[in-house]
């Protein structure tokens, strides 16, 4: 067994004893899965969508307030979705990264999209009619009207 190991190259998996093995070896350590895989773990690491965003909920008497801090997005990317009680906020980015040769020939092209989401809840229910949003500066501002309940008088 230390005989293979002498002759095997740095790097690579030991030789498999069955062929079957073999088989499934070749399968993950060469392409196209082998650039699928490392395609997945960039788009597990890659910022800014590694850990999501964070959001920040204040309320007054009258109003929630939410903050998004989303620096590097385009407004056009930023999507808010308002529910009786919850409020969505998903930003999503479409990347696509050209390789041409000297000829301005394409011979590589990676389309990426990206997609974070997050939904804020509220303990009272608001009028989903009277939202207002503003972006300025990597900063997301939603303010939100309460909607007052009747107050009923016990007899």
């Amino acid at each position: 067994m230390t005989e293979n190991n002498k002759d095997r190259p740095m790097g690579r998996s030991p030789v498999p004893v069955n062929p079957f093995m073999k088989v499934i070896n070749d399968f993950f350590e060469n392409s196209p899965v082998k650039g699928l895989i490392e395609s997945l773990d960039e788009l597990a690491i890659s910022a800014p969508f590694s850990g999501g965003f964070p959001v920040e909920l204040k309320e007054t008497n009258s109003n929630y307030i939410i903050q998004a801090k989303l620096p590097g997005i385009k407004k056009e990317q930023i999507e808010i979705e308002v529910l009786q009680q919850f409020v969505t906020i998903t930003v999503t980015h479409h990347e696509t990264i050209t390789t041409e040769n000297n000829k301005k020939e394409t011979i590589h092209r990676r389309d990426t999209m990206k997609k974070m989401t997050r939904t804020v809840p509220l303990t009272k229910a608001i009028d989903t009619n009277n939202v207002k949003a503003a972006y300025e500066n990597g900063l997301l501002t939603v303010s939100i009207k309460k909607i007052k309940g009747n107050i009923v008088d016990i007899t």
